[in-house]
């Protein structure tokens, strides 16, 4: 059993924040794969389906980004489930914008929904970490990941949630190698087809004209008699 754990803020207002895309993303996956209604459960919300087989519940704490290990630790130990089993998802900074990578372990670099769940479980989990650019300096960063994406940013963050939805099943069966070659190809435009050659008809050749004969009508009779 795997749970995929999507940090954010709860409410209207924050849901289109920078900071929410890894509710994004758990909204995603429950979209494409058929997941069942979220309920409330955990001081979150809380969807529940399968993956490739795998049975995976889906994680969003309502409690606000700063307490999210509140609702992890909750889930984690009511399920019985270890770090291992949990892969969580949120923005990074670090990481240019439509990118993400996969990790396990490590601090928290500062995120203040990893460092609360590093209190509440360790930090032996698993992290798909969402790019989203960074404002070029520190003291802009509070403001920037509360800002709602721009509207110039939709289509790669459409083609990003697109590639999660079509790659999860891959997290779910621990190949986050095959999971991030799966959004990387929902990322990247399909080539256009090289167009067919095109078949020209060649002209057909004159017929070569005949050679004169230099001979006289006499000299070619002869000829046909000899």
């Amino acid at each position: 059993m795997q749970l995929f754990v999507g940090l954010g803020n709860p409410g209207a207002k924050y849901e289109r924040n920078r900071h929410n895309i890894g509710f994004m993303a758990l909204d995603r996956i429950a979209e494409d794969h058929g997941f069942g209604p979220w309920r409330s459960k955990f001081q979150g919300m809380v969807s529940e389906g399968t993956l490739d087989g795998a049975r995976t519940v889906l994680l969003k704490p309502m409690t606000f980004m700063n307490l999210s290990g509140q609702s992890v630790g909750e889930a984690l130990r009511f399920y019985k489930l270890t770090p291992a089993d949990v892969t969580v998802f949120h923005d990074e900074l670090d990481i240019a914008p439509g990118k993400l990578r996969c990790k396990t372990g490590g601090g928290h670099a500062g995120h203040n929904g990893l460092r609360s769940i590093h209190q509440h479980i360790g930090e032996s989990y698993a992290r798909v970490r969402l790019g989203i650019g960074h404002p070029g300096h520190k003291d802009g960063v509070a403001a920037y990941v509360l800002q709602d994406f721009a509207k110039s940013e939709n289509d790669w963050l459409e083609d990003l949630l697109r590639g999660i939805g079509k790659g999860a099943h891959w997290l779910a069966v621990g190949k986050p190698d095959r999971f991030q070659n799966a959004v990387a190809q929902a990322m990247t435009p399909p080539k256009p087809p090289r167009p067919a050659p095109v078949q020209t008809e060649r002209a057909a050749s004159p017929e070569p004209e005949p050679t004169p004969d230099p001979r006289s009508p006499l000299q070619r009779l002869a000829d046909k008699f000899r």
